[in-house]
């Protein structure tokens, strides 16, 4: 089986790429290549047995698209995107880069298909911020989309473009809609949502983090860890029980900004929670107070689609992945 992963060389991609080495397999068929794209040249992930080619390409590029697809991979995972803050400060690199990028691919797929046979699973990283306020306490799997931000229009526009394309036959097609990833590692991005990740982030390892909205502020959270389970189980499930609608909100962890500070509290003390800074930017509590809070994500559950209960579980998660097990110092 050969997986190309478009958009390898950002955390979720080098984190998916990694997994697929270590199990060496999807839905128990051995993985034998793995195709690995983004702007810059991925990495190839240690100790994998296959063979693993590393491109930099801009798939909203002309042509790059068709060139990708003609290797006819398996399983293409969609993760090429540009994230909220800058989709809407630049609204002209947002459309080009998170939806003609994903057209283009869906076209090329339909016509390699029409060369032969051709029809492979793809698996869609969508968003929450597909959902815009006011919304219900608790978002159910048949509540509308109505964004309020580029981001997410874009997002809901590949959505509704995969449906169409699985529905036609030109793929085996599914949209998963992730929450906010946290803690993200690495340094911070130009995403609205990085905060979430940074005030736990930077002061688990000693340094200084800025919270520009409210405690009160509640948000829908995975882990990285969670994270790609989602997309293992998306690349390699039986997609028949969606029928026509190939679109999953995915389970996660309801949380105030305030809770994931006593969970900060809980786990690394006084010292790391004293590191937070208030400094309230309006433009990021405007965006991020227009995405939803909570979800059932009951289609998801029944599918097996599982993420964290505690915060408390997510730092550790944290502290496991990527600080080796400790706290510094």
């Amino acid at each position: 089986m050969q997986v190309m992963i478009i958009g390898a060389g950002g955390m979720l991609g080098r984190k998916l790429a990694a997994r697929i080495a270590a199990d060496g397999a999807l839905e128990g068929k051995p993985v034998e290549a793995l195709s690995l794209i983004d702007v810059v040249a991925p990495e190839a992930p240690a100790g994998f047995a296959g063979k693993a080619s590393c491109e930099a390409a801009d798939l909203s590029a002309p042509g790059v698209a068709a060139a990708l697809v003609a290797a006819r991979p398996e399983v293409i995972v969609h993760l090429a995107a540009i994230v909220s803050g800058e989709a809407e400060a630049d609204f002209d690199k947002g459309y080009r880069i998170n939806l003609d990028g994903t057209r283009l691919l869906f076209e090329a797929i339909r016509a390699e298909a029409a060369k032969a046979p051709y029809r492979p699973r793809v698996v869609f990283t969508s968003s929450i911020a597909v959902f815009g306020a006011p919304f219900p306490e608790v978002i159910d799997d048949e509540f509308f989309c109505a964004p309020l931000t580029s981001y997410g229009a874009q997002k809901a526009i590949g959505e509704l473009l995969l449906n169409d394309y699985t529905r036609r036959g030109f793929m085996d097609g599914i949209a998963i809609r992730l929450p906010t990833i946290c803690i993200r590692p690495g340094k911070p991005n130009a995403a609205a949502s990085g905060f979430f990740s940074n005030i736990l982030r930077e002061p688990l390892v000693g340094q200084e983090a800025v919270l520009p909205v409210e405690e009160s502020l509640r948000h829908w959270h995975a882990s990285p860890r969670a994270a790609v389970g989602f997309l293992v189980r998306a690349a390699s499930m039986d997609l028949a029980p969606l029928g026509n609608r190939r679109t999953l909100n995915l389970p996660g962890l309801s949380a105030t900004v305030g809770e994931q500070i006593e969970a900060l509290r809980r786990v690394a003390g006084e010292r790391a929670v004293k590191l937070i800074r208030r400094v309230p930017d309006p433009t990021i509590a405007r965006i991020v107070a227009g995405w939803p809070e909570n979800f059932t994500a009951t289609r998801a559950k029944t599918l097996g689609f599982a993420a964290e209960t505690t915060f408390d579980e997510i730092i550790r998660v944290h502290i496991e992945d990527e600080l080796g097990g400790s706290l510094p110092g």
